[in-house]
């Protein structure tokens, strides 16, 4: 049953949206929970990046709902996005100013911003040291970082990720799990659309797995991946067709299939007792197991669901209101537009 939009902090219901002859958005229907890590997955092309504009009002629905933080969200709401803190596409700033006098102007332009909370996210994110340097002078890393700031800015109970680890160093990158963590913490909902499926593992609460713009899977992750485990077992190529027929006994709820991007790999989905079960079927049909895994992580679940391998994305992200131009960011009327 769906869950009722009132106790959510992020809700599409029906969302469609096509560029010309394609289909990004098939019905998408989200159901975020207040107060969480949502981690938000799927393969390159399966509607993420547009679900992500659509959310921060870039662009608009062809069909459907959108409510944020409890209410309707439509062509005129765009001030509420103040509310709201994002990162869509890539990171933009001024390069030649630094990176505390980044925020200041960006603190200048939109929602009123307390005295000294330019220290305290520049405190949070790490970049005290470099606060005076240049933007130009920054890492990528760096630059995600000062991201993060822009977004927390106006302290708000919604942020809207999209590939918050981008160009982050291993460090770097725990740092970033732990600040969202905490900022979960304090009741805020995180909502990241990531390719890392162990660092979603590690972090989120909720997620939910797209495929070609429409919803397959959404629930607590441990939850699903006590219920969703799988057992993979390998074959000779020349074998999986017969392996499949022989396995064909354990299409409960799915039928075993082969993976394309690993030649004789089969997954089934079961429980880890029954891999002893599936090696002897297969003995029993003159074919060895020449390799095989159990378990339930969160990477065996995105590629059964959705039929592939997860592909890292292009990468580029803004932290804060919303795109801009290049090197430029923009303005408070550019976004209540």
């Amino acid at each position: 049953m769906t869950q009722q939009t009132s106790d959510l902090a992020l809700a599409t219901r029906g969302l469609r949206k096509r560029y010309g002859s394609r289909l990004a958005l098939a019905g998408l229907d989200l159901s975020v929970p207040s107060g969480v890590v949502y981690g938000f997955l799927g393969p390159n092309g399966a509607g993420k990046t547009t679900t992500m504009r659509l959310l921060t009002g870039l662009i608009h629905p062809d069909n459907g709902t959108i409510e944020v933080l409890g209410r309707p969200f439509g062509r005129s709401d765009r001030r509420r996005l103040f509310d709201v803190g994002a990162l869509i596409e890539a990171p933009s700033f001024y390069p030649f100013l630094s990176g505390r006098q980044n925020l200041i102007e960006l603190a200048a332009s939109g929602a009123p911003v307390s005295a000294g909370r330019i220290d305290e996210v520049l405190e949070l994110t790490g970049l005290r040291e470099r606060e005076k340097d240049k933007v130009q002078g920054y890492s990528l890393g760096m630059k995600q970082r000062l991201g993060i700031a822009a977004a927390l800015l106006s302290d708000p109970k919604l942020l809207l990720l999209d590939e918050p680890s981008n160009g982050l160093d291993p460090a770097g990158i725990v740092a970033m799990r732990e600040t969202l963590r905490n900022l979960s913490a304090t009741g805020k909902t995180v909502f990241i659309s990531s390719h890392q499926l162990g660092e979603i593992q590690l972090m989120a609460d909720v997620i939910g797995i797209i495929s070609a713009g429409r919803l397959v899977r959404e629930g607590p992750i441990e939850e699903l991946l006590t219920a969703e485990g799988t057992v993979r077992v390998r074959v000779r190529p020349d074998e999986v067709e017969q392996a499949l027929v022989l396995l064909a006994g354990f299409a409960r709820p799915v039928p075993p299939s082969a993976s394309a991007a690993e030649p004789g790999w089969i997954a089934v989905r079961t429980t880890s007792d029954r891999t002893a079960e599936i090696t002897r079927t297969l003995g029993l049909g003159g074919i060895w197991a020449l390799g095989l895994e159990a378990g339930n992580d969160l990477e065996m679940l995105f590629l059964e669901l959705t039929g592939g391998v997860p592909v890292a994305g292009a990468g580029g992200a803004f932290f804060g209101v919303a795109g801009g131009q290049a090197g430029v960011p923009p303005s408070v009327g550019e976004i209540a537009a």
